[in-house]
């Protein structure tokens, strides 16, 4: 089994915002999505933490370590965790995440708190807008030389209706229904390594956790037009 506090670089007396420091520059290190990243480590130092964030983890495996239940010793070891979920761009991605470990047992922690001061994210926000990418044929030479093309994208703007609220005029901004006004929606899953808890942004109101009561007709509750223009 892995020694926890030297995966993570700290003393076993380590403070919990030691842990949580150490954790972040880690983690950070390996993301995988990150260039240079390592997934296996980033995965050895997610399952440090996971222990030794939580208090009562955190003292079974000081008083038991080698046969210690809720590592990866006894069972199959740091599964039940979806790390598909995780993208540079941060947000929404990184709310808070279940860890199945052995025994059945399960557990999370928010890796929303923990990443946010690097990807600019929290579980609740906007998700990134997507990037603009378009397929153009050119002739061989451009293609070895390069060369310049002016294409059309839709450029968004507040709608000039409902001034970007989205609601109709008069209408009133209630909670979303979907989220309760949380704003994001938490999951709940079961698989062969155990139960672990995933968060996303509402579909519905984006993690604003609000919605117009009655959304503007020119927008559709949206917010925004799209106007094309040439770049």
């Amino acid at each position: 089994m892995k020694d926890y506090y030297q995966v993570l670089g700290v003393q076993k007396g380590a403070s919990e915002e030691d842990i949580k420091s150490a954790f972040r520059k880690l983690a950070h290190k390996y993301h995988p999505d990150k260039k240079g990243g390592d997934e296996k480590k980033f995965k050895e130092v997610s399952e440090a933490y996971a222990v030794l964030s939580d208090k009562k983890r955190r003292a079974e495996y000081d008083t038991y370590g080698r046969t210690f239940a809720g590592g990866g010793a006894q069972g199959p070891g740091f599964g039940g965790f979806d790390f598909s979920n995780f993208s540079a761009g941060g947000g929404p991605s990184f709310g808070g995440q279940g860890f199945g470990f052995g025994g059945g047992q399960a557990f999370e922690f928010d890796l929303g708190d923990v990443f946010g001061e690097f990807f600019g994210g929290s579980p609740r926000g906007r998700a990134r807008g997507r990037d603009i990418s378009i397929d153009i044929e050119l002739p061989f030479r451009e293609a070895i030389f390069g060369s310049e093309r002016r294409v059309l994208i839709a450029k968004v703007a507040a709608c000039t209706v409902c001034g970007g609220t989205g609601a109709q005029k008069g209408s009133k901004i209630v909670a979303c229904m979907a989220c309760n006004g949380k704003g994001d929606i938490r999951e709940t899953r079961n698989s062969f390594f155990g139960t672990f808890t995933s968060t996303r942004v509402c579909p519905h109101c984006r993690g604003k956790g609000e919605t117009p009561e009655t959304p503007c007709e020119a927008c559709r509750g949206e917010g925004v037009e799209f106007f094309a223009r040439g770049k």
